[in-house]
């Protein structure tokens, strides 16, 4: 699962396989990929600890301290536009 050539749908199904096994134990009957993570109880904030090494590993990024937001981490439509935006050089925060 390396990122190289990954795209947007890529990416988008990568996080939502992660979420999904690891945290909804890989069941994903009502889950709603556009709601956000901890409001919707999927992930609290050890969770989103785990995410970010699950994305750091994955796509060979570095998702820094003031990165650590809801606007880039808060849902899985979220995850994929930061990654994007990391991967392509812009800026991420």
């Amino acid at each position: 699962m390396g990122s190289t050539g990954v795209g947007d749908a890529s990416i988008r199904e990568e996080v939502k396989r992660f979420i999904v096994d690891n945290f909804l134990f890989g069941d994903s009957e009502g889950f709603d990929e556009n709601a956000s993570f901890l409001e919707s109880g999927v992930i609290d904030s050890t969770g989103i600890l785990e995410l970010v090494t699950f994305l750091e590993e994955t796509y060979q990024i570095r998702v820094e301290d003031e990165e650590l937001v809801p606007e880039n981490l808060g849902s899985i439509d979220a995850v994929t536009r930061y990654l994007t935006r990391k991967r392509n050089g812009g800026s991420a925060g």
